[in-house]
């Protein structure tokens, strides 16, 4: 493992429960592609503004390289290996100085093995609390598709995971000093114990950057006519015990209740409010966790106009 150490002061935000939650320690895998451009750009932005240690991860899988299969002794492998990580040093590092930002001086990371393995132990061992990484966005089979790397850090992080597309054209406003300002944050719930922690995170990004906070339930189906009210009605009073005291809060709260598919009507929501921000819950590895990511997480981030904070419980 190859290492350039860097470090810098922190900077703090509350939670719902009006606690300090620390963003100090982000971590941004680089495979040096278009999407890990945008991501590193994005937490870029993001650690300036928290004054935040950010580590830079690019992992080297040998098994892409086809001389890997034919280094007969384990001298020859080892040199290859050598070689590999002292060739991927140098493209980072040449990486961070062509999107070199003032004030914030990351920490280079080269290791080889598996890319989710790697992120996923770094994130342990380092108490990363913050991973940002790119994604293909809507492009062909990439919109059914996140990549394995991707999909399986977001399930199996042990702190939020930033994901980032190419599409975010609304993620962030610049102030008058050139500061970048996140100014629409929605945050998506099913009422259920696992979306709550989300919340928290929803209600920190708001009150650091005195933006305004959504929250967004979608009843899934179709409702009777004469059910329509009283279900939409039962809704909003769920999110309004949600909503943060008014003492101290420097930020505007909505609710919001839509009925129809979940993703949809998420990411349609996004659209039309021009959302900065979508703060939702991913759930754990098993066969059924899985299908509900699917089926709503995963949508929102494949076909979110923004970036979305998945929280994971």
């Amino acid at each position: 493992m190859i290492r350039v150490a860097a470090g810098s002061e922190s900077r703090n935000s509350l939670n719902s429960n009006g606690e300090i939650m620390h963003f100090e320690r982000m971590l941004c895998p680089i495979d040096f592609s278009d999407f890990s451009v945008s991501a590193y750009e994005y937490a870029l932005t993001i650690a300036d503004y928290y004054k935040a240690h950010l580590v830079v991860l690019h992992t080297i899988e040998s098994w892409k390289y086809p001389y890997a299969d034919y280094a007969g002794s384990s001298g020859d492998f080892a040199d290859f290996s050598k070689s590999l990580c002292e060739g991927g040093s140098a493209k980072l590092k040449e990486f961070v100085k062509k999107h070199w930002r003032a004030g914030v001086e990351p920490q280079l990371v080269v290791d080889q093995g598996n890319a989710s393995d790697l992120i996923l132990s770094f994130t342990q061992s380092h108490n990363i609390e913050v991973i940002v990484l790119g994604t293909h966005g809507r492009r062909g089979f990439d919109r059914l598709v996140l990549g394995s790397t991707t999909d399986r850090v977001i399930r199996k992080a042990s702190c939020p995971v930033l994901v980032v597309s190419n599409l975010s054209h609304n993620d962030m406003t610049t102030t008058p000093d050139g500061k970048h300002q996140l100014s629409r944050i929605l945050y998506c719930t099913d009422f259920s114990v696992n979306s709550e922690h989300a919340l928290e995170y929803a209600i920190s990004v708001a009150a650091e950057y005195a933006a305004e906070l959504t929250l967004l339930h979608v009843v899934e189906g179709k409702l009777a006519g004469h059910r329509t009210e009283a279900v939409l009605g039962m809704c909003k009073e769920q999110l309004d015990k949600l909503v943060p005291g008014p003492e101290g809060r420097n930020f505007k709260v909505t609710c919001e209740v839509k009925i129809g598919k979940g993703y949809e009507e998420i990411v349609r929501y996004a659209k039309e409010t021009q959302t900065s921000l979508i703060a939702i819950t991913a759930r754990g590895g098993d066969a059924l966790d899985r299908a509900v990511f699917g089926s709503t997480t995963h949508r929102v981030i494949q076909l979110g106009p923004c970036s979305v904070l998945a929280v994971h419980t």
